[in-house]
């Protein structure tokens, strides 16, 4: 023996997972990274009992890289995810939903499809999607809706911005993250757009999505996310 310290390797990539009152469903989400490598960043907000689930499950599985964040506060999903990306050790970074509409098992094909580009995206509305569960009718003609006018405020080509399937080259996330005002659900549309505007090639990959009845968006959040748009737009 050389004498000298050792170091854990780096984790190949760092998933952030914002969990605002999850523990209904995290448990689903847990059950899938069992035993996988790479760092995991929960941010739990809310005041239930999401962060003990969390952290009881990374006790029982001391092997894994686990961290978990708790604000009582509502920070949003944007602020969740701004919060566990600018303490990511890994040189990919992505987010999902705490739900698991989108499978783990996605999340790491994802990771392995950026090869030259920064970033990929899951969409839901690509040729070769595949919608398990579908959302309601009503919730789909809010979704187009609500895509047709980011494209047409912002000119991101992409077909689903608010799937909550992303990965990107940590690079990427730090040369615009500094930049982000979004704290609620628009976080993702200002965040490509801002990655557009820099120049980053950003790809869109078709995914497997199961709707869970009980999101956490709400009507009104629609309204508030094209306001707040807006005003970014307008801003910028």
């Amino acid at each position: 023996m050389n004498g000298k310290p050792t170091h854990p390797p780096s984790p190949a990539f760092t998933l952030v997972v914002p969990a605002y009152n999850e523990a209904d469903r995290i448990p689903l989400l847990l059950s899938q990274i069992a035993g996988a490598e790479g760092e995991f960043i929960f941010v739990c907000e809310g005041n239930d009992e999401t962060p003990r689930l969390v952290l009881e499950f990374a006790g029982a599985h001391p092997e894994m890289t686990i961290r978990c964040l708790h604000r009582p506060e509502r920070m949003g999903k944007g602020g969740a995810i701004r919060e566990g990306m600018a303490i990511a050790s890994a040189p990919l970074v992505g987010y999902m939903d705490a739900d698991a509409s989108t499978s783990f098992s996605q999340m790491r094909d994802l990771f392995s499809l950026i090869d030259d580009a920064d970033g990929v995206i899951g969409s839901r509305w690509v040729q070769g999607a595949v919608l398990e569960k579908p959302q309601g009718l009503s919730r789909r003609i809010e979704s187009r809706i609500f895509n047709c006018i980011v494209r047409l405020l912002f000119g991101l080509p992409f077909r689903d911005t608010q799937c909550g399937a992303k990965v990107f080259k940590k690079s990427a996330i730090d040369a615009v993250i500094r930049e982000m005002v979004s704290s609620g659900f628009e976080f993702d549309v200002e965040l490509l757009w801002r990655l557009k505007r820099r120049g980053f090639c950003i790809r869109e990959h078709p995914i497997a999505w199961r709707d869970t009845s009980s999101s956490n968006v709400r009507g009104t959040d629609g309204f508030r996310m094209l306001a707040n748009l807006v005003r970014l737009r307008l801003g910028a």
